[in-house]
């Protein structure tokens, strides 16, 4: 199961998430869920990183991903940063035995 933790400042901000585990829907290479999963959390990196220029904490390891702002950085990573939240939070509906969407205060 992947296990996604939405990080969530004492002002209510998104300011990250961390990724870990495996999804186990299929065999590697054709897990739809794992291939969601990343495909959403490496474009919010991305678009962070590289399209906001936004120096964010980001470790990535096998079946890991941290992405963590700065809290003065959150409102400009606001809205990219809940659209993660809300991509993740639909595949949980749709996959709850593959995935599971918490949210932890930092």
């Amino acid at each position: 199961m992947i296990n996604a933790e939405i990080f969530v400042d004492k002002t209510g901000d998104l300011v990250g998430f961390n990724l870990n585990g495996h999804s186990g829907y299929s065999q590697q290479g054709s897990d739809i869920v794992c291939a969601a999963v990343s495909s959403a959390a490496y474009m919010t990196a991305n678009t962070i990183l590289e399209i906001l220029h936004i120096n964010a904490d980001v470790i990535v390891n096998d079946a890991f991903m941290r992405l963590k702002v700065l809290p003065d950085e959150a409102k400009a990573c606001r809205d990219i940063l809940e659209g993660f939240k809300l991509h993740m939070c639909s595949l949980e509906e749709q996959y709850s035995d593959y995935l599971t969407v918490n949210y932890l205060e930092v």
